[in-house]
């Protein structure tokens, strides 16, 4: 991004080497191509649902069809594109390095030679892709795995080359992330009573778990993020219809909204929270006044201080900052501004 808050207090985009792809990016192009089909087949759904089983599947065809699409799209590119050897340059201080990646195969789902970083290669250019792929932290890359570390002298190739975990295959993978969230939309419009709304999203959820789990451990389709595999959509759609549908029952059934009101806080001001804490534009303004050295600011003071060292853990003391010093703060702050009608909005 533009800026490079919170850590570096810089800014500014060498457009040479500007990241084309992102997760707004996917968010975008998942919800018109979801949004279009919902809009263009409004008067091809009946407004009341037949008395069967899968007439909310049957009534919203078309989005289905356009989930299934995206998903033949995806398994046949992944599975049956070639991926040939590939090169990509290193700058350093003592000057430029060639590094070539041996590939020439198909449905390879590894770091080094997959479809997914193919593709994204030959359309954006290797200049234009996530210079840090969380791959550089896997045990053939560095000691210090599974945490990010100086790389092994032994490391491959690929562990030094850049991977767009929000590229265009991936992101065709995502729409159909998309239909099954719309899909959890539908059963709440057609279905009014709690058990029969409980009822489809807990066994799709049940359901796409399973097809998830037994597609990984039988090494079929692994769960693979950075890839967006479908076994991964399965997994993750999976577990947002589970969480989805206790939260559902906690605050509408149960009626135990007070203690979730910071969420429904959030909800109200995402863009506010997004931009300011989740881009860091907050603690990158804090930042700009540190102590002797860039890197004695009040932000990592507190960080450290207060719950890293108290601990005397990182990953605890970690998890606790973002607890406390982010999600709980932001709930705190966007409650305030609820009070007050302050929202942000496009």
């Amino acid at each position: 991004g533009y800026s490079h808050a919170p850590d570096a207090l810089s800014y500014g985009v060498d457009m040479k080497h500007i990241r084309w792809c992102g997760i707004l990016q996917r968010i975008a192009l998942v919800y018109v191509v979801v949004a279009l089909i919902e809009t263009l087949t409004t008067k091809r759904r009946p407004n009341v649902l037949e008395p069967r089983h899968l007439s909310i599947f049957t009534a919203y065809q078309w989005q289905w069809i356009g989930g299934f699409i995206a998903f033949v799209i995806y398994i046949i590119t992944t599975y049956s594109l070639y991926v040939p050897n590939w090169s990509f340059s290193e700058h350093s201080d003592h000057g430029v390095k060639k590094y070539i990646v041996k590939c020439g195969m198909r449905g390879h789902l590894g770091p080094a030679c997959n479809a997914v970083g193919y593709v994204d290669r030959e359309l954006w250019g290797i200049n234009h892709l996530y210079s840090d792929p969380v791959w550089s932290r896997l045990e053939a890359c560095t000691l210090s795995s599974p945490n990010s570390g100086p790389l092994r002298e032994d490391a491959p190739s690929w562990c030094r080359a850049p991977f767009e975990p929000e590229g265009l295959l991936s992101t065709i993978s995502a729409i159909l992330s998309g239909t099954i969230g719309i899909h959890y939309g539908h059963v709440l419009i057609h279905f009014k009573g709690h058990s029969a709304r409980l009822k489809h999203w807990v066994s799709m959820g049940f359901g796409l778990l399973i097809i998830a789990i037994i597609l990984h451990f039988t090494n079929a389709i692994p769960i693979n993020k950075q890839l967006y595999s479908f076994s991964y959509v399965c997994f993750t759609a999976g577990a947002a219809g589970i969480v989805f549908s206790a939260l559902y029952v906690l605050m509408d059934v149960w009626e135990l909204r007070t203690p979730f009101l910071f969420l429904k806080w959030i909800g109200m001001n995402a863009m506010l929270v997004f931009v300011l804490g989740a881009q860091g534009i907050l603690a990158g303004f804090v930042n700009g006044w540190y102590y002797k050295n860039p890197d004695n600011t009040l932000v990592n003071w507190i960080q450290n201080h207060l719950f890293i060292h108290v601990w005397n853990s990182e990953r605890l003391g970690t998890l606790l900052y973002v607890i406390f010093a982010e999600i709980t703060f932001w709930g705190v702050v966007a409650g305030i501004l609820h009070r007050l009608g302050i929202y942000w909005k496009l």
